[in-house]
């Protein structure tokens, strides 16, 4: 079988391998994708993009009728057919024909099949019609292969056909009533769409909600989930799992037994990489790809892996992030440029270690970057955090009647440099990027101090923040 060649090889095109493929052939090196699903990959059809269409028209329903004059207008209650069909719109009723025509109008070559390793370089790819297609890269491969849910070993959990996010964000028509077992991002965000949807949800969660981000996110989401007629179980195990019929059956660790429609698993990923053929260059099938920043795999000199298989920020955005550091490296060694492989260089994922930024589309929503106050003092940081309700700002009481949301800016005692920010409340997505950059650039509290915030806007709660610090 002859071999294709090219300068680079992407096992995955998600967003992440797209992003890597392009930023690679944008500076003249050559590029092919391997898919053996839909090119776009989990972010465009099964999570990011499906999971926000589905949030969004509640989130715009909840929004009218928290400013009296809108809140009267407001006459029927959600259209869950008229949701169902806008996520199918941004999802192409699951068809990627406009992606392919985007890679390959970008130069990329598409390949379609289950690509695997056959040797150092070299991938076989097993086409959809039963052939083989050989591909031969002369300087680098990559890995973005993404990850699976996770199903937790719980007695019959596997037998009772649980969903998992995939089929969550893909349903044609919604359940009466929803399980959940999970307490992160995934779970939380499916418990208030379903909510809204008039599901009877129950979220059973061994810890609390939102474990990795300040206590108060987790308590303010639990408290909203709640109020929308969910029940919120915490710091309780699901011990035994059963279907019959049309209905399944969960047991808690606390001895109460919860029946519904359909349950979903919400538990954390697992690496896509058990069958790609790691064992043919020296690696464990199923285990996540550890890589230096400039997102190659330790130990090699030919092998990459960006987006959730590498394990350092599973999130599309940050994935993006290192696809586009990955591209231009793999070019820049292709071509014997120069590398900027120090710190916020151009070819590394600095950002990955500390400034990391995040919306949970909760109600209310969850933004958050860098260091929570716990993950700072455990680095060993020298730190204050301050607190500010949102609501007390002007521009927050113009949004929203009885606007309530809680900001938290944690700060390096030592640099005057913000280390982490999180903010709980309505549309508070939309004061990150202020506390991304922040982060990022390491800006002293004495220059934020210059930059004044536009009245009445709820970005007004920057200014609070520092007056609660005090002026260095």
């Amino acid at each position: 079988m002859a071999a294709k060649e090219y300068d680079l090889i992407v096992l995955g095109a998600g967003p992440v391998g797209e992003n890597v493929a392009d930023r690679a052939v944008q500076r003249g090196l050559t590029a092919a994708l391997v898919e053996h699903e839909l090119v776009g990959g989990e972010c465009s059809y099964w999570a990011c993009m499906p999971s926000k269409a589905l949030l969004r028209p509640a989130q715009a329903l909840r929004a009218a009728r928290q400013v009296e004059g809108a809140r009267e207008a407001v006459t029927g209650a959600l259209d869950v057919a008229a949701v169902l069909a806008r996520r199918d719109s941004f999802t192409h009723d699951w068809n990627d024909d406009s992606q392919v025509r985007w890679a390959e109008g970008a130069g990329i070559a598409v390949v379609r099949g289950h690509g695997r390793f056959t040797a150092a370089k070299e991938v076989t790819v097993s086409t959809p019609d039963g052939g083989e297609v050989l591909l031969r890269a002369r300087h680098a491969v990559v890995v973005s292969t993404g990850s699976d849910p996770l199903i937790p070993d719980i007695d019959g959990l596997r037998d009772a056909d649980p969903w998992t996010s995939r089929d969550a964000t893909s349903a044609k028509v919604t359940p009466e009533s929803l399980a959940i077992i999970g307490g992160g991002v995934v779970a939380t965000e499916m418990a208030t769409a379903y909510a809204s949807f008039g599901t009877e949800v129950t979220l059973i969660s061994r810890g609390g909600l939102l474990a990795g981000m300040e206590p108060f996110a987790g308590e303010m989401v639990a408290e909203a989930l709640r109020d929308a007629g969910a029940k919120v179980l915490l710091q309780t195990g699901t011990t035994r799992v059963r279907r019959a019929g049309e209905s399944v059956t969960l047991e808690t660790g606390d001895g109460e037994s919860i029946t519904a429609q359909e349950v979903l698993v919400a538990t954390g990923r697992t690496p896509r990489t058990r069958d790609i053929g790691l064992d043919t260059v020296g690696l464990t099938p199923g285990d996540w790809l550890e890589t230096d920043d400039t997102l190659r795999v330790k130990g090699f000199d030919w092998l990459y892996a960006t987006g959730d298989v590498n394990h350092r920020a599973l999130l599309t955005h940050q994935g993006k992030y290192q696809a586009r550091a990955a591209g231009d490296v793999i070019a820049a060694r292709a071509q014997g440029r120069p590398v900027s492989d120090g710190a916020w260089g151009t070819h590394v994922a600095t950002a990955d270690h500390e400034a990391v930024p995040q919306v949970t589309f909760t109600d209310p929503e969850v933004a958050s970057v860098g260091l929570t106050l716990r993950a700072a003092t455990a680095a060993g940081y020298r730190v204050r955090a301050v607190d500010y309700e949102i609501g007390y700002v002007a521009g927050a009481s113009v949004h929203a009647d009885g606007y309530k949301g809680t900001a938290r800016m944690v700060v390096d005692e030592d640099r005057k440099v913000v280390l982490g920010a999180t903010f709980v409340g309505p549309d508070v997505s939309e004061l990150l990027q202020a506390a991304t950059i922040a982060v990022v650039a390491q800006v002293p509290l004495d220059r934020l101090w210059h930059a004044v915030p536009a009245y009445p806007t709820i970005n007004e709660v920057w200014l609070r923040l520092l007056e609660t610090y005090g002026r260095p």
